[in-house]
């Protein structure tokens, strides 16, 4: 049977690659019907009253394409590929230094997951884009409307699956990161995509042009050929590119449904448009992807007659836009293309500027510290006329081999030297050379005339790098750098929100030109200079707001009740623009930032007293708000009363300490936040004391900070109308069994006076010698260390118990003992060591010699009193009539010696009494004429 007639302006290619893929391939009807795919989708792109205009993102030949475009037949109206509600932002550009991004950001999220928080959409915007030049074009030239018609970006969320958040930046590529982090975990919204989804594809092309990655591929296969195409050529062969990727790419995917719905919504907005305004579709021109070029959606063509594409209403998230710096390696990290791919595309389109003669476009007033060019006239234009098949005669013919430019390959190779030796490389004349040649020869290999910058770069990491890389920068950074660098953009200062102006104008008294991205050196001598001191406020906040690296303080610090009266900062605001400006999506002021952040931190669902006791403090320590702070406070008691664990014990004991410390000193009377804290803490300490003793879960760490609270703010909390016998209760509730808890018990047993610092040494000695109970002694110990917070007067006794067990036990029980002790004391008390070594130092003698003869506190016999002899003069008379108090302190110090032996009730007062009281009787009468009538007692007689 005879095929029919080739038809349509492709009819001839179409034959031709029909008829290959029957010689050539094994299933010739599945490769022709991709191939005859491609010419198909090429004829309706080209076919369709509204002219396509298909680009590839950050290409310099889309850029000169959109230019001799623009320069030949200018446009009324432009169709943009790029979120609808970003459009307010492009007029903003003009005052910023390119590469910036266009940023949607939202943090108060309404019909999406709130683990997504916080959302951002950025679409990074570079000069040697084809996007950037139609929107200088039209935002300059009056009577021209730009018009975005892809999806907003609530769309963009809400066309995200559900099960999980959306994938961020690519962390691997090999830049700053610094600069790989301008973007943060932003969605990348990024115009003419066309790198291939296809990874069998792409792995063919890579082997066969035999490059390393994509990047290098699309330069060498693409850019480079089309840098000097006519617009028809152009045009054809980025639509059937776009047709190539979309044909092998899997269908059906989650990938591919938005992309078909993208392309839905941009041709429904586009007919909406041109049935509103009643523009002429010979006058406008429409901007996307060579991919969303080739589609195939009903919707697809404004003589379509499928319905328009619903579009939903947007969700009640409330999104914030701006513009935030961009860098080539931010953009290359986001979108995973080739380190240093951007910069070289940015290189190639100045030498294509300079070669062509070609004047691009430019926002007026835009800082790009180079001099405008003035628009030449534009002259006939060369392009064939339209209609015309230049897509066979592109496919047929031989890829045109520019010759060797010696001059400039030369000048690589003394650069690339000079710059490594800068960096720290032993390189010379010779390893020039070396560049030189290896470049001519790799290019050779890959069958090009003229090195490319990616070969000039394989070869100097070939012939300078050797072995190790002793810089800083590896030389493949270098040749990025020499080659154009990686680019940072600005946001000026008229495009940033108005928190980021007002910080800048509140910082201007420090004399410093905060936009530069140099680090930079405030100080502030506070007390020579007053009028410094907003700044120094204004500083703390934003160091507490910003990354650590913004605003870092040298010297000075800010505690409460503490202001320094000098201050060193390093500042790099200009490096952290992105950050502050994000910021200004939070509020109009950083007070206001300050003040909302604390209140989500304390009404957060992980919100816990601790985290709102720091909330407090940095209420009290940022910002000069008593409202704020008894807000806070308040909270920080609710979230007390409804905690059922202690984990966080030791930091609410840190915290309330250090607060109540500094209001006492600042307020004549406590806040009553803080008195509800200490007295619903009390309860709510002694409440969880049995349980926390016996719970496994529950560390000694935390079960001691406890006993801190109690015992520490007893005092204040019995004043506060709370019962010293629920303590007493919760104490006598506790049966812990493991030793360090036990050890603690014992402690707090002591404190209250429930057990005797004689029968605790009885109970530490039977410990001692019980062999079976020896390996439990240093948990036993890290139980006492532990109390040594709550109960200081314990250390005595512990170096006490220490030194026991070090002189008493034997070597082979005491070596494998060692171990355990030294890591338990690590691990459990670090903080707490410091106190027991200190009070072993002022037990034990400091000199070598007297320690021979030294006899510790605790061997030593006491000194009988001499028998017959009873206390003398009036305080001997007092202790006679009131022994009780005397009998408690004895009790408590372990003493069992008898002290009221008299040697007859003739005796005198104050015979051989203390050389104290008989240098100063006025004392002892004092205080017996309080608690006895004149004349009780006779301290004539003495």
């Amino acid at each position: 049977m005879t095929a029919p007639a080739p038809t349509g302006l492709f009819g001839a290619l179409r034959e031709q690659l029909t008829a290959a893929a029957s010689a050539f391939a094994d299933s010739p009807d599945a490769l022709a019907g991709i191939l005859a795919g491609m010419v198909d989708d090429v004829d309706r792109a080209l076919g369709e009253r509204l002219e396509i205009f298909p680009v590839c993102h950050h290409s310099p030949a889309s850029a000169l394409a959109m230019v001799r475009r623009l320069r030949a037949r200018p446009p009324r109206v432009i169709y943009l590929e790029l979120c609808e509600d970003l459009r307010p932002l492009l007029d903003e550009l003009r005052n910023c230094r390119l590469p910036v991004a266009v940023q949607a950001f939202a943090t108060e999220l309404d019909g999406f997951p709130a683990e997504w928080s916080p959302l951002s959409v950025i679409a990074p915007i570079t000069e040697t884009s084809a996007e950037y030049q139609a929107i200088a074009y039209a935002l300059d030239t009056p009577g021209v409307e730009l018009v975005l018609v892809d999806r907003s970006t609530d769309h963009v969320y809400q066309w995200t699956p559900r099960d999980g958040r959306p994938a961020g930046p690519d962390p691997a590529a090999s830049a700053d990161e610094e600069e790989v982090a301008l973007h943060g975990d932003a969605v990348g919204v990024e115009i003419g995509d066309l790198r291939p989804r296809f990874a069998e594809l792409e792995s063919h092309l890579l082997h066969h042009g035999k490059v390393r990655h994509w990047s290098e591929w699309w330069d060498q296969y693409v850019e480079r050929p089309l840098a000097d195409a006519d617009h028809d050529t152009y045009r054809q062969v980025m639509v059937l590119i776009g047709s190539l990727f979309r044909r092998l790419r899997p269908s059906r995917s989650t990938r591919d449904d938005r992309d078909e719905d993208r392309e839905r919504h941009m041709w429904t907005r586009m007919r909406q448009h041109l049935a509103a305004t009643g523009a002429d579709p010979a006058d406008c021109l429409y901007v996307c992807g060579a991919f969303h070029a080739a589609s195939r959606v009903e919707q697809f063509g404004l003589d379509s007659t499928a319905p328009d594409f619903p579009i939903s209403p947007r969700t009640g998230t409330r999104w914030r836009y701006g513009l935030i710096p961009s860098s080539h390696s931010a953009i290359e990290a986001q979108f995973g293309l080739a380190p240093g791919s951007v910069s070289i595309a940015a290189a190639t389109w100045t030498t294509a500027i300079g070669r062509t003669r070609l004047a691009p476009f430019r926002l007026a007033g835009q800082h790009t510290g180079k001099k405008g060019r003035r628009a030449r006239a534009s002259g006939p234009s060369t392009a064939p006329a339209a209609g015309t098949d230049r897509l066979t005669g592109f496919l047929a013919a031989p890829p045109a081999l520019d010759e060797l430019d010696e001059a400039e390959l030369r000048g690589w190779c003394v650069d690339i030297v000079r710059l490594a030796r800068r960096n720290g490389y032993l390189a010379s004349t010779a390893d020039a050379i070396a560049v030189f040649e290896t470049s001519i020869l790799l290019a050779s290999l890959r069958n090009r005339a003229r090195p490319t910058p990616y070969d000039f770069a394989d070869a100097a990491v070939t012939c300078i790098e050797k072995d190790v890389v002793p810089g800083r920068r590896d030389v493949r950074r270098l040749c990025e750098i020499l080659l154009g660098g990686d680019r940072i953009g600005q946001v000026g200062y008229d495009s940033l929100p108005p928190l980021a102006r007002d910080v800048l104008d509140r910082l201007r008294p420090l004399g410093l030109d905060l936009e530069r991205r140099t680090v930079q050196r405030a100080l502030l001598d506070l007390r020579a200079d007053p009028e410094l001191a907003p700044c120094s406020d204004l500083l703390w906040m934003l160091r507490h707001l910003l990354p650590a690296d913004a605003v870092r303080p040298i010297m000075g610090e800010r505690r409460l009740g503490h202001r320094s009266i000098q201050e060193s900062w390093d500042l790099a605001l200009g490096r952290s623009q992105r950050a502050l400006i994000e910021l200004g999506y939070e509020g109009v002021t950083v007070e206001q930032v300050l003040e909302q952040r604390l209140r989500r931190a304390v009404r957060g669902p992980d919100a816990t007293a601790a985290r709102a006791l720091a909330a407090v403090e940095d209420a009290v320590r940022l910002l000069d708000s008593p409202r704020l702070v008894d807000e806070l406070g308040a909270r920080a008691v609710e979230l007390l009363t409804a905690e059922r664990t202690v984990d966080d014990a030791p930091e609410v004991l840190r915290r309330i300490r250090r607060l109540l410390a500094h209001h006492r000193t600042a307020a004549p009377v406590l806040p009553a936040w803080c008195q509800a804290f200490v007295t619903t803490g009390y309860a709510h300490y002694c409440t969880l004391l049995p349980t926390a003793f016996v719970d496994e879960a529950t560390g000694v760490r935390q079960v001691g900070a406890m006993l801190g609270f109690l015992f520490h703010l007893e005092s204040l909390a019995l004043s506060l109308g709370c019962d010293r016998s629920q303590l007493e209760l919760a104490v006598a509730q506790a049966h812990p069994e493991a030793p360090a808890k036990l050890g603690l018990l014992w402690a707090a047993r002591h404190q209250l006076g429930l057990l005797p610092l004689a029968h605790l040494r009885e109970r530490c000695a039977e410990l001692l010698a019980n062999p079976l109970a020896v390996p439990a002694v240093p948990h036993y110990l890290s139980g006492f260390v532990h109390a040594l917070d709550p109960v200081p007067g314990l250390a005595p006794f512990v170096v006490e118990t220490m030194s026991a067990a070090f002189a008493g036990l034997p070597d082979p029980v005491l070596l494998p003992w060692l171990p355990t002790l030294v890591t338990t004391l690590r691990e459990h008390g670090p903080e707490l060591v410091p106190l027991l070594i200190r009070e072993a130092e002022r037990t034990f003698p400091g000199t070598l010699a007297a320690l021979d003869g030294w006899t510790p506190p605790w061997a030593a016999a006491p000194t009988p009193p001499p028998a017959g002899q009873a206390p003398t003069g009036a305080a001997g008379g007092l202790l006679a009539v009131h022994p009780d108090a005397v009998d408690a302190v004895a009790v408590l110090l372990g003493c069992d010696a008898p002290w009221r032996s008299f040697t007859g009730p003739g005796a005198s007062a104050l015979d051989g009494g203390s050389p104290l009281l008989a240098a100063h009787p006025e004392t002892a009468d004092a205080v017996a004429a309080l608690l006895a009538p004149p004349g009780r007692f006779d301290l004539s007689a003495g």
